[in-house]
């Protein structure tokens, strides 16, 4: 059963509860996470909560709530479904106000959905999917996971229109990472990925296999790469919490691994399911 939630109170998912001052939605003024649960339990759900706790303070947002807090209320709404796997939707506001550009002295606003989870047939992993590339056209501060959507949505969407799955975003020549994933090629069996800045998001699946690679003893090493780079890898895959591991087997036309979803990135996402 789907539920929703809003400042304190599990209320059914199509009732309205946004009023029209909120400024989520008048300015995108707000910070967001999505959290995949399994079998009932939260997926490294304090990693979710400190990166959301961290982009809340990069935005000056004052949350009145800790850690533990924003885990209780995460905890009830588990037990307030009869799921077992299903995604956890968890957004924060500056909450409603008039609308001007200066931050209110509003409470903070909180919002939640929990639904299904949309679980990716091992036939579409295996196969593997296809990306272009699309110039990195979002704001210098994508560290933060914010509300903030457009580039990333109008990327997406031309991705879906050239008939592929996702696009790899390119900024001043480099890779930076996918619309909604973080991206990664494989060379020499060696792990590649672009390092840790605000030009990307702190992927928690990403810190997931960075800790997957060092118990497989394979290299995972943070660098800048090309997009010429990117298609002359053995291997290519991305990651985000409801992708998980996925390969990429072509980029704007060119076959990645001659088209076949690579043998290690297939091997990550077998420890990845161990590590769930």
């Amino acid at each position: 059963m789907s539920i929703g939630y809003f400042n304190g109170e599990f209320i059914p998912v199509d009732k309205a509860v946004i009023l029209i001052d909120e400024r989520g939605h008048q300015f995108g003024d707000g910070v967001y996470e999505v959290i995949r649960v399994y079998n009932r339990k939260p997926f490294m759900l304090k990693e979710h909560i400190q990166r959301l706790l961290s982009s809340a303070s990069s935005i000056k947002l004052n949350v009145n709530k800790s850690l533990e807090d924003i885990e209780d209320i995460i905890t009830k709404a588990i037990e307030n479904t009869d799921m077992f796997d299903f995604d956890i939707y968890f957004q924060m506001t500056r909450g409603i106000a008039t609308r001007k550009h200066l931050f209110p002295d509003t409470p903070v606003s909180i919002s939640m959905t929990v639904r299904p989870m949309k679980v990716m047939e091992d036939t579409v992993r295996k196969m593997g999917v296809n990306a272009i590339f699309h110039e990195d056209e979002r704001w210098l501060n994508c560290h933060i996971k914010s509300l903030n959507l457009l580039p990333n949505i109008l990327a997406k969407q031309t991705a879906h229109e050239s008939g592929c799955y996702e696009a790899i975003l390119i900024r001043n020549g480099f890779v930076t990472e996918g619309t909604s994933s973080n991206v990664y090629i494989i060379i020499d069996k060696k792990i590649y990925t672009t390092p840790l800045s605000k030009q990307i998001l702190p992927g928690i699946t990403r810190a997931a296999v960075k800790k997957i690679a060092s118990l497989l003893q394979i290299d995972f090493i943070e660098k800048h790469i090309t997009s010429t780079e990117l298609l002359q890898a053995d291997e290519v895959f991305i990651t985000s919490t409801t992708n998980e591991i996925l390969p990429i087997v072509n980029v704007d036309g060119t076959k990645i691994n001659d088209g076949y979803s690579g043998e290690l990135s297939l091997a990550l996402y077998e420890k990845f399911k161990q590590f769930i």
